[in-house]
C-alpha cells in the first residue's frame, strides 16, 4: 500500500473507462490501457498539468468539486465516488471508530431469533463476530469461520464453496477498499490487507484496481457439501451502536428449493451439535 492513495486510486480508474465508454474518438498509438491523463482533464474541465499532479502525489487537495468532476469523468459509482472523496479529504467527518471485536449482548440475543435464516455480524475487516447457529451451519466447510476475506482467498474450502468465486472475489476486496478509505490507519485492516496480498496473487491483483464496493442487497451462491447448490438473497445494516460493525441476513425464496435446502442444512446440523 503506497501513502499516494488518491493518485493510485485515479490511476487505477483511469486505466478502467475506455474512450468509446465515455463518447471520445481514440487517436494514434494508445501506449496506456484507458484513457490517458489528458482525457481525463478535459472530461473535468480540469487543467492537464494540475491533473498530473493530483496523480502523482505533488497536489493532494482538490477541491469537492474538482472531486465531482473527476468521478463523473471515471465514471464512478456512488462507492466508488463516496471512496473518492474520502481520499481527497473532502468527505464528511469520519465516524468513530468501531467498537473492536465486540458485538453487544443484546445483539447477540437477536441473532438468535432468527433459527430459519442464517444471520451474523461483521466487523470493517470482514471478521466474524458473532453468527447464529444456521450461519455456522451454511460456513461449516471453513475451519476457521473467522473472516471472509480470508475464508475466500485463503481457504481450501474457499473456490469449491463459492461456484462464482471471482464475483465473490471482487466483492471481498471492494469492500476492504472502502473499509480502507474510510479508516486508512487501522492496523487490523492494514495487516489483514499486507497478509492477502503476501499469500495470494489474486488478492494482490484485485487490490490494485481500486474497486470499492459496498455490501448491499443481492444474490450469494454458495455450493455447500451437505446440501448441493445453494442460492441466497442478503440484507446489510449498519449497527448504530458499533460504526463499522453490519449485521448480514440471508435468506431463501420461500418454499423454493433453497428454502428446503436451507432447513436441511440447519437439521442436519443441529442433530450434529446434539450427537
Amino acid at each position: 500500500m503506497g501513502e499516494n492513495q488518491l493518485g493510485e486510486f485515479l490511476r487505477a480508474r483511469r486505466a478502467g473507462v475506455r474512450p468509446d465508454d465515455v463518447g471520445m474518438a481514440s487517436y494514434g498509438v494508445r501506449r496506456v490501457a484507458g484513457l490517458r491523463r489528458e482525457e481525463v482533464a478535459v472530461l473535468a474541465g480540469v487543467n492537464v498539468d494540475y491533473y498530473t499532479r493530483l496523480e502523482q502525489g505533488r497536489e493532494r487537495h482538490p477541491s469537492p468539486p474538482v472531486v465531482d468532476a473527476l468521478a463523473r469523468a471515471l465514471r464512478l459509482d456512488t462507492d466508488a465516488r463516496t471512496h473518492l472523496h474520502r481520499l481527497a479529504g473532502t468527505a464528511p467527518s469520519r465516524p468513530p471508530a468501531a467498537t473492536p471485536g465486540r458485538v453487544d449482548p443484546a445483539l447477540r440475543v437477536l441473532l438468535d431469533g432468527y433459527p430459519g435464516t442464517p444471520a451474523l455480524v461483521i466487523g470493517p475487516s470482514l471478521d466474524i463476530l458473532a453468527a447464529n447457529p444456521l450461519a455456522r451451519a451454511v460456513y461449516s466447510p471453513f475451519d476457521p469461520m473467522d473472516n471472509l476475506a480470508r475464508m475466500v482467498f485463503l481457504a481450501p474450502a474457499g473456490r469449491p464453496f463459492h461456484p462464482r468465486w471471482d464475483q465473490t472475489a471482487e466483492a471481498v476486496v471492494g469492500h476492504l477498499r472502502q473499509a480502507y478509505g474510510i479508516d486508512p490507519g487501522n492496523p487490523e485492516l492494514r495487516g489483514l490487507v499486507a497478509e492477502l496480498s503476501a499469500r495470494s496473487a489474486d488478492f494482490a491483483w484485485l487490490w490494485e484496481t481500486h474497486t470499492v464496493r459496498g455490501k448491499t442487497l443481492e444474490h450469494k451462491y454458495f455450493h455447500h457439501p451437505d446440501v448441493g447448490a445453494l442460492t441466497l438473497t442478503y440484507h446489510a445494516f449498519d449497527i448504530r451502536a458499533a460504526p463499522g460493525q453490519q449485521l448480514i441476513i440471508y435468506h431463501a425464496e420461500p418454499g423454493g428449493p433453497d428454502a428446503e435446502a436451507l432447513t436441511l442444512l440447519g437439521s442436519v446440523h443441529a442433530t450434529a451439535d446434539r450427537a
